[in-house]
């Protein structure tokens, strides 16, 4: 695959974690502008401009994308942001609860979304792609990276350990417990070594940032067509934002589901329909159910919970065979009505490290919860190697990565970002 050195806008050093953010799709509009209104320099306030208005306002009008170039404008001139033109990758580790992963930030070649050679298992929602696409023209920059997993190579995995030797750019633990080290690989040697070993990758796979993905291309396509002749193929536009993780480091979580009611059943008629569906279902319980193996499940109705176990045959396909698919195709859809859960407004979804307490208050007294075993990074790959896709939500990583860190331009116009300072001279991996 192709995966080239950056050049970016980001934070000095000592304004790295006030100023970087949890990604924009991990908030609601509601908690987006909680959280920046107690931190108004955050990027999040770049990421979801909306957050700077009055709830009334349209989150989609011109003027709420042009703040986002305001406000990013802003943190250059006052020099929050640095213009690193230097092209180099990044190191990108995450320690959490003892675990740790190491990425490479990088430019993925849009040629190789476009081909499948980065790989993705998810449809996306046509208004949030938008939402990302002009995101992208008014700013004129890719702000958060592309989360990839790659299947574990040792030499690239040596390089990355010693270049993680040299003295990090940004050392920070954030709020949730998550120390957050950065590295800087510019030595012309080192960047060689890198792009050489990328070429040895044969495939890579979207974990997370499917809207980012699809808008970087719709994006990439439009510029294309305007450049006419003088397009090279080597522009900015034509590469990805992007943070390449080892597969065998990254930590999947359970995405749970929540349907606001029961479709109208009581709590014998939910009961027999979920066993005329398949499943074996347990007794009422105050405790909840935490899926400990694959074809198990928690629901949360009427006030208690249940185990649930699956009995019947699995697809052969990898898509169908998966736990979210078999939820879904026996019981969201036929017993509980939910047959769109990218559409329907019924369905609601909690990452697993939110609790079951958060899915008790989402189901309320009508609604019904269910707890999932967590999709594998081996049913990831094998989805998306097949070229299928999984049902929408099926994976939660954690640590999220922050975004703010890199911030990469992409457009060809002129903008007051072109004016940035230039960054202090550094010491080079």
């Amino acid at each position: 695959m192709h995966a080239e050195p950056i050049t970016c806008y980001r934070p000095r050093p000592e304004s790295a974690a006030e100023f970087s953010s949890l990604p924009y799709d991990v908030f609601d509009r509601g908690s987006a502008s909680a959280f920046v209104a107690a931190h108004p320099s955050s990027f999040l306030a770049v990421e979801r401009p909306e957050s700077t208005f009055p709830p009334e306002q349209d989150m989609y009008a011109d003027e709420v994308y042009r703040r986002a170039h305001d406000l990013l404008a802003a943190r250059v001139a006052d020099g929050t942001l640095l213009r690193d033109g230097t092209p180099c990758y990044y190191l990108y580790r995450l320690v959490r609860a003892g675990r740790e992963q190491t990425g490479i930030v990088a430019a993925c070649a849009l040629d190789d979304y476009a081909n499948g050679i980065v790989r993705r298992h998810e449809l996306t929602r046509p208004e949030k792609e938008d939402d990302r696409v002009r995101h992208i023209e008014a700013t004129g920059c890719q702000t958060g990276p592309v989360f990839l997993a790659y299947r574990d190579n040792p030499v690239m995995e040596a390089l990355v350990e010693a270049a993680k030797l040299s003295d990090p750019l940004y050392d920070f633990t954030d709020d949730r417990g998550v120390r957050h080290t950065v590295w800087r690989v510019a030595r012309p040697a080192a960047v060689e070594s890198f792009r050489a070993m990328f070429a040895y990758v044969p495939c890579a796979y979207i974990v997370d940032g499917h809207h980012r993905a699809a808008a970087a291309a719709r994006v990439c396509r439009r510029m294309r067509t305007e450049g006419g002749e003088a397009h090279s193929g080597k522009e900015a536009y034509n590469y990805l934002l992007c943070a390449l993780f080892p597969a065998s480091q990254l930590t999947v979580e359970p995405y749970q589901r929540v349907v606001a009611d029961t479709a109208g059943l009581d709590e014998p008629g939910l009961v027999a329909a979920l066993e005329a569906a398949g499943m074996l279902v347990g007794p009422r319980r105050e405790e909840p159910f935490e899926p400990g193996e694959r074809g198990r499940f928690g629901m949360y109705a009427f006030g208690a919970w249940r185990e649930l176990a699956y009995v019947g045959e699995r697809p052969d396909d990898p898509a169908g065979a998966l736990d979210a698919s078999i939820l879904q195709d026996r019981v969201l859809g036929p017993v509980l009505g939910a047959w769109d859960p990218r559409e329907d407004a019924r369905v609601s979804y909690v990452g697993g490290v939110e609790g079951t307490a958060e899915l008790e208050r989402r189901a309320g007294e009508r609604g019904v919860a269910f707890t999932l075993f967590p999709t594998s990074m081996a049913d990831l790959m094998a989805v998306s190697d097949a070229g299928l896709l999984m049902p929408p939500k099926s994976t939660w990583l954690e640590p999220k990565l922050r975004s703010g860190l890199f911030i990469r331009r992409v457009s060809h116009r002129n903008s007051i970002l072109d004016g940035c300072r230039k960054r202090p001279a550094e010491k080079d991996e």
